[in-house]
């Protein structure tokens, strides 16, 4: 284990304590992960001491990540998406699909996917932390937000806190397409995936 030191980086401190938020361990949780104190855990994460790669590597294993989230520089090409090369998925259960348009660099807060989003999709009422911004690429969505309810077509954008319940639904006969831009992001844990906001309530279509 490395010893304290006034020379550190601190965002080194700033993307553990990142990651382990994201995956909603405590301090505790993930010492015992990583053979660490937790004294020790919390001096790395606010910058006041500076762990030697063993010690790193094992952080890194309790978070689930690989060494080079701590390490490597995202060269500009990165972060470089083509139409038709970009990753796809689908949340079980879910009809709708995601194509990835954000690059996983670390320590990012932005989250950035365009929803392929099929006739009668409902999501279910929720909020939660951050906030979002859709943008309708094409098609037409209902959206309610605080209450409120808004038919939103190619072209209009909103903007909100997660924070205000809010659901949406295609109550269309096509597809509609929405880039969908947040700090909410999609966790990783043990491989299981979680989209809180977007889970679906009706799949018809």
């Amino acid at each position: 284990m490395a010893r304290p030191t006034s020379n550190n980086d601190p965002a080194l401190g700033a993307l553990i304590r990142k990651r382990r938020k994201q995956l909603n361990l405590t301090l505790q949780a993930l010492c015992d992960d990583a053979s660490l104190s937790v004294g020790y855990l919390s001096q790395v994460e606010r910058g006041q001491a500076t762990p030697s790669l063993g010690t790193l590597a094992q952080i890194a294993q309790g978070l689930s990540v690989g060494l080079e989230y701590f390490i490597t520089t995202p060269k500009p090409a990165d972060s470089l998406s083509r139409t038709g090369a970009r990753p796809q998925f689908s949340i079980d259960g879910s009809s709708i699909l995601y194509e990835s348009v954000g690059a996983d660099l670390p320590g990012a807060e932005l989250s950035c996917y365009i929803l392929h989003v099929p006739p009668g999709y409902a999501s279910e009422v929720v909020h939660h932390e951050g906030e979002e911004i859709i943008f309708l690429l094409s098609g037409e969505i209902t959206q309610t937000l605080g209450g409120q309810s808004f038919i939103l077509q190619q072209g209009d954008s909103l903007h909100y806190f997660g924070s205000t319940p809010h659901s949406w639904s295609n109550e269309t006969k096509t597809t509609t397409r929405i880039l969908w831009t947040g700090t909410l992001s999609v966790l990783q844990r043990k491989g299981a995936v979680k989209l809180p906001e977007l889970n679906p309530a009706n799949t018809n279509g």
